[in-house]
């Protein structure tokens, strides 16, 4: 796949997807969210089993660019009442689906923080699967500072992750935190001294997941996603629905015999 604000390789049923305007402290533009929509579209129909999510350069991501803020303020403004306002909904919907199409991209994703993770970033790791930072990354909800309510998705994944209380402390002051305090408050599952140990790493679990059975890795994934909102009667009865259609499938049979056999298993994408 070639994107103009992404590079993406694959290797061993991962894919690495890498954002890629190092030049812009990889600010997300117009066209990278459209790219990464159809990344993690692509992805979650690909032959990959996994996902990781990096950026090249010294940051993650500055958030969404302001150059796109201003021009989406300007078409805005120029149109009558009412006509402007649901132009505007449009487009914030259509940025909501970029993000949530890591949540939903069938595959689960690893986001690898390094450097600034601001708004929109943090939008962006919440609806990925896993997260792991280095120590000098650092975290904002910063849309308070820009008179936003953040409405991509923070304010409701971030709670779930670290709690109610925190949550609203950050989206109120907007205030700065480092990869040690993300991992403090459950944000980020790891810390590590620097990128390249941190890449090691995930790269590395990444790869101990796509070995293992993709048609349950998916049914994980979207048990975890389900369970997350509803009861957990209703989670029960769903998984029990799950399992019933996909349990006795050839991978259970390949997963007992690698085990018998002291061997990796040997599945079917």
């Amino acid at each position: 796949m070639n994107f103009e604000t992404l590079a993406i390789t694959e290797s061993d049923g991962v894919a690495h997807i890498e954002l890629n305007r190092p030049d812009k402290a990889n600010a997300m533009n117009g066209t990278m969210w459209k790219d990464m929509r159809s990344a993690f579209d692509w992805l979650s129909s690909s032959r990959a089993r996994v996902g990781v999510l990096s950026a090249r350069g010294k940051h993650f991501t500055a958030g969404i660019d302001l150059d796109l803020l201003a021009a989406l303020r300007s078409e805005i403004t120029s149109l009558p009442a009412g006509r402007g306002q649901e132009l505007l909904k449009e487009k914030i919907v259509a940025l909501q689906m970029a993000i949530s199409a890591a949540e939903s991209c069938t595959k689960p994703i690893l986001a690898a923080i390094h450097g600034a993770c601001i708004g929109g970033g943090v939008d962006l790791v919440t609806a990925c699967d896993m997260r792991y930072a280095t120590q000098d990354a650092v975290f904002s909800v910063k849309e308070i500072d820009l008179a936003i309510v953040a409405d991509l998705g923070t304010l409701q994944r971030l709670p779930t992750l670290i709690g109610e209380g925190l949550a609203r402390e950050l989206a109120f002051t907007g205030r700065e935190f480092d990869g040690n305090e993300a991992h403090g408050m459950k944000l980020v599952n790891r810390v590590f001294p620097d990128k390249d140990s941190m890449m090691t790493f995930v790269l590395k679990t990444a790869a101990d997941i796509a070995s293992k059975s993709p048609l349950t890795i998916r049914g994980i994934k979207d048990t975890l996603n389900y369970s997350r909102d509803h009861s957990v009667a209703e989670g029960l009865s769903y998984v029990a629905s799950k399992n019933a259609a996909i349990m006795f499938s050839p991978d259970l049979a390949e997963a007992m015999s690698a085990a018998q056999q002291r061997r990796k298993g040997n599945f079917e994408d």
